[in-house]
């Protein structure tokens, strides 16, 4: 019986950002599964459709590929340097680890026999090629992590099942109507990292999605794409080139609490666009362009944390960030951000933060030339 140290090289299953895994989980021993830390949270119900292991057949230890570490139906074959998805995976497994390999193709029946695996990573192969039904096998799945390879689409026919998909730094450029079509379990998608431009995405590319969350970071958008799931909490679109928020490019996202628009070249935004998230708790604009802090602040009541650093905001008004009067704004701030701006911080009047919980949580400094 392998020892429980080969689940812990588990713990890394992407090195790159944007999105960094910090836990798996142990399926015989957790009663829910962690799925993200808080900058990364996607508001998935994590507990829900685990595996039943009380009604699976019993373990096959003596199935278990050469070189990998098989342990409570979790099969690691990581840093092997394997060509191909390896044979003899006994059928109950529920996790399959097969990332850091040299695995270019996933074939028709690379997956066959494994109808109760959980969750499939194949994190930083080469992987450019997946058999339309190679997937079909996997009606249990629900996280699919396959993240750095070089596919130039979305895999077709993903199960059903699927709840979350990692996909990031890859090379695809298009999203086509259809592609997430009967995905009705899907929460969280991490799709960033991607030469994605606003074009490429064609109408009704989300249709039939309810997400949570979602995140295009380090693509190549100029702008808020409007035809995303509704149901977002959570957006990110960080280290794009996007410009501007104009108008009605937040009127579908009602749900949103989380915004993050992080290292873009925001100059603006324009006045009323902001008040059509009521729900809003957290707003990064940080490193962006922004001359001036953005108006309609005051009437996010839920708002709570405001990252405002690095941009060229030159002044700070006193009702920039809270309402008039009192009992108005239903949660305070815990944190706002205007560091490294040109902004004389000393002229800035006290009463300008007077629906904050704490002075520390004020962030202002030195600005830089």
């Amino acid at each position: 019986m392998w020892p429980l140290w080969p689940l812990a090289a588990l713990l890394a299953l992407s090195q790159a950002l944007p999105f960094e895994q910090k836990g798996f989980w142990d399926f015989t021993l957790d009663d829910g599964l962690p799925m993200l830390n808080d900058e990364e949270a996607s508001g998935a119900d994590t507990t829900s459709g685990i595996p039943d292991l009380d009604s699976l057949p019993p373990t096959y230890s003596a199935m278990c590929p050469f070189g990998c570490h098989c342990h409570l139906r979790v099969v690691q074959c990581s840093d092997l340097g394997l060509k191909a998805v390896p044979k003899e995976i006994s059928p109950d497994t529920t996790l399959l680890d097969l990332q850091n390999n040299d695995i270019s193709e996933i074939r028709k029946d690379d997956f066959k026999g494994l109808q109760h695996l959980y969750a499939l990573v194949l994190v930083n192969n080469k992987i450019s090629k997946i058999h339309k039904k190679a997937f079909s096998p996997l009606r249990k799945l629900q996280k699919l992590y396959i993240s750095k390879n070089h596919l130039v689409e979305i895999p077709p026919n993903l199960p059903s099942s699927l709840v979350e998909l990692r996909i990031h730094d890859n090379r695809i450029r298009k999203v086509p109507k259809g592609v997430f079509s009967g995905l009705r379990n899907m929460n969280c998608i991490e799709m960033g990292g991607n030469p994605l431009e606003n074009s490429g995405f064609e109408p009704g590319a989300f249709d039939g999605l309810k997400l949570n969350y979602l995140r295009i970071s380090e693509a190549k958008l100029t702008g808020i794409p409007k035809d995303l799931p509704e149901t977002l909490n959570e957006l990110h679109l960080d280290h794009n080139k996007i410009q501007a928020i104009e108008l009605e490019d937040l009127l579908r996202y009602s749900k949103l609490y989380r915004l993050g628009l992080s290292h873009n070249q925001i100059r603006m935004v324009e006045n009323g666009s902001l008040s059509f998230l009521p729900t809003l708790r957290e707003l990064h604009l940080d490193n962006n362009k922004l001359s001036r802090v953005p108006a309609g602040l005051p009437d996010l009541k839920l708002l709570q944390v405001v990252y405002l650093h690095t941009n060229n905001i030159t002044k700070v008004g006193v009702n920039d960030f809270c309402p008039v009067g009192f009992g108005v704004k239903r949660a305070y701030y815990n944190g706002i951000s205007l560091f490294s701006n040109p902004v004389p911080y000393w002229e800035v009047q006290p009463a300008t933060f007077r629906c904050v919980t704490d002075r520390l949580a004020i962030q202002f400094g030195n600005y830089k030339k």
